[in-house]
């Protein structure tokens, strides 16, 4: 037995170790499609309420542990939950997301944000990641996440989602000092946000970069990519082997870009053909993902097909089973309960599942 038989699957994989099968979680993993969800949504109506009640989020971040018994147990949270602690009262409606009552627009406003001080504006954070960890033990891994400082910006200048991001593209391109100032300003306090996470128990983190899939490829490198890589730069100097996991909606025109950000798992999602994304990744670069969330809605057949079919070119190193983006509301139970056990019979070592699909 190696040093690496306490050590859970997921966080074998994200460090680069040959493992026998892909460890596999979804994004959105707790959620609206699930029955015992829905009912506890009934009981506290409020997602700041679920989110920031430390048992609540806790029972929540556990029910598809319970349900699924999946190789990553998420933190139930919001990327938009540290606002509040740097200056930025935030809302969360339910099912359309964050509002940002007072939009950040001006200098004033952003010479008026402070840096993120997570044990005073987020001690549940700490119970909730401390709790998980104490669950679950070794049998899975505990991630957390943040969101990347574009998004974020996204929502604190747009006030809420946005489906041309015409007020923060406005601000990027006619006053592109102010945007840098906030960006930076969001960056630092999100890399705090990181390395307080891990110091509570999270063993690998994901960025959500939803937005900057938005962006041309030279603007992402301008707003978008710079800030990936401050964050990222400044919890490697902290907490260097905890894997660090980069998102980005719709990244299909990004992916090369992706790889200079300093994470170290890119997770790609179902516009791109998994053997194109290894390939224009390189050899070193991990990778999550890539179902399209629809495949769900299939027969068990097509879902089993699918997951060989990602699972083969994907290849068996450094790639860690999702879907491309988050469990879509109606999926049925039983489906993700299916994904799950078919994810967890492969055997990468054996040929003949690496050839199932072919």
């Amino acid at each position: 037995m190696g040093v690496s038989s306490n050590t859970p699957h997921l966080l074998r994989a994200a460090r680069g170790e040959v493992v026998s099968r892909p460890p596999v979680w979804m994004m959105r993993q707790a959620g609206r499609y699930m029955k015992a969800y829905r009912d506890l949504r009934e009981k506290y109506p409020s997602f700041r309420e679920r989110s920031e009640i430390a048992e609540v989020a806790i029972e929540i971040s556990l029910q598809p542990w319970k349900a699924f018994q999946p190789d990553g147990v998420i933190l139930f949270s919001d990327i938009v939950t540290p606002l509040p602690g740097i200056g930025i009262e935030m809302d969360i409606a339910e099912g359309k997301g964050p509002i940002i009552e007072n939009p950040i627009r001006t200098q004033e406003q952003i010479d008026g944000l402070h840096p993120l001080q997570p044990d005073e504006s987020l001690p549940f954070i700490k119970t909730i990641l401390q709790s998980l960890r104490a669950e679950v033990g070794n049998k899975s891994t505990v991630l957390g996440f943040v969101g990347a400082p574009w998004t974020l910006a996204a929502y604190v200048v747009e006030g809420k989602g946005s489906k041309t991001y015409s007020i923060i593209k406005n601000m990027a391109f006619s006053e592109p000092a102010i945007l840098h100032q906030l960006l930076a300003k969001l960056s630092d306090s999100i890399a705090t946000y990181i390395r307080y996470q891990i110091d509570c128990g999270a063993q690998v983190v994901q960025m959500f970069d939803s937005w900057a899939g938005q962006l041309s490829p030279q603007d992402y490198e301008t707003f978008a990519l710079p800030y990936q890589k401050r964050v990222f730069e400044q919890v490697k100097q902290t907490h260097p082997d905890t894997p660090l996991i980069l998102l980005i909606s719709g990244s299909a025109g990004l992916l090369e870009r992706m790889n200079k950000s300093g994470a170290d798992i890119i997770s790609v999602d179902w516009t791109v053909d998994m053997a194109d994304a290894r390939m224009r990744l390189g050899k070193e670069m991990k990778v999550q993902g890539n179902l399209d969330p629809g495949v769900l809605f299939g027969s068990q057949e097509f879902i089993r097909d699918r997951i060989h079919d990602t699972v083969r070119k994907a290849g068996n190193w450094g790639h860690i089973l999702n879907l491309g983006h988050g469990v879509l509301p109606t999926t049925p139970e039983e489906n993700v309960a299916f994904f799950f056990e078919t994810a967890k019979q492969l055997n990468t070592t054996r040929s003949e599942v690496l050839t199932a699909a072919k």
